[in-house]
């Protein structure tokens, strides 16, 4: 099984795009995140066509996240628990069904920033919500991927220009501790676990060539439960989608696990 994670920057803005790597890559599981619309106006019906599944949570032009799948989902849950007041759409969850099933959670984890406002303060709210359901979900003992977009840069060898990243939520102590603490309940990081290449990132921004240049961040994760990590064959970062046209500034990352 081959779970990708994917943050399209708005999908319909860049629907061609995607669509074409979804018929290269053809992965039998994707989580995208920054969707960009509600539920209606999601392009289900392209991703259909393709023979996927579809489960979408959706907000009107801000974040959202979607999950797609070659066979059916189920016990969908939208939305984390723990702030009932938190109306952001970042976080769908399903079992994907086969002879082993895997729970899947698609992330969008708040950005953060500036972080001398509550939207740092957010965030790490956020983190220790996910932590929380996170020990619950692993308490069942079974396959679970956690993957997502993170907005954390885990440790300074994730960004090729470290110090210019010092003064930025992504890479302040308190997030990477709060990620470190995820990790920590005995989740297992996919690309560490299989690669670990230096330079090997899945965020360039598009401003002062960056994507050139090679000036990248790597904060695009997937966290698996033992169950899962002990199933996991594969962790590829897809880096020449960032060079086709009109490119997300993320790129996939795609897991495999030999079920």
């Amino acid at each position: 099984m081959r779970i990708a994670t994917w943050n399209v920057n708005s999908v319909n803005a860049r629907l061609e795009t995607v669509l074409r790597w979804f018929e290269e890559a053809s992965p039998d599981v994707a989580c995208l995140q920054e969707i960009k619309c509600v539920d209606e106006k999601f392009p289900a019906e392209a991703f259909e066509r393709l023979g996927y599944n579809v489960a979408v949570h959706g907000q009107k032009s801000y974040n959202g996240v979607a999950m797609l799948s070659k066979t059916p989902l189920e016990d969908v849950r939208k939305g984390l628990p723990g702030e009932e007041e938190d109306e952001h759409a970042r976080y769908l969850e399903a079992v994907i069904s086969g002879p082993t099933p895997v729970r899947v959670a698609s992330i969008y984890l708040p950005n953060g920033n500036p972080i001398e406002t509550d939207k740092f303060g957010y965030k790490l709210r956020w983190m220790a919500r996910l932590n929380a359901h996170a020990r619950e979900l692993l308490a069942y003992e079974e396959p679970l991927a956690l993957v997502g977009d993170y907005n954390v840069i885990p440790e300074p060898r994730d960004a090729a220009n470290p110090n210019n990243w010092l003064g930025d939520a992504l890479f302040q102590p308190e997030s990477r501790a709060a990620f470190r603490a995820l990790k920590n309940l005995g989740l297992t990081e996919a690309f560490l676990a299989i690669d670990g290449s230096p330079e090997a990132y899945t965020f360039w921004d598009y401003q002062a060539g960056a994507w050139q240049r090679n000036n990248g961040i790597r904060i695009d994760h997937a966290l698996l439960s033992p169950q899962a990590a002990d199933l996991l064959r594969g962790c590829v970062i897809h880096r020449d989608v960032r060079g086709w046209d009109k490119p997300s500034d993320h790129v996939p990352v795609v897991v495999e696990l030999d079920l």
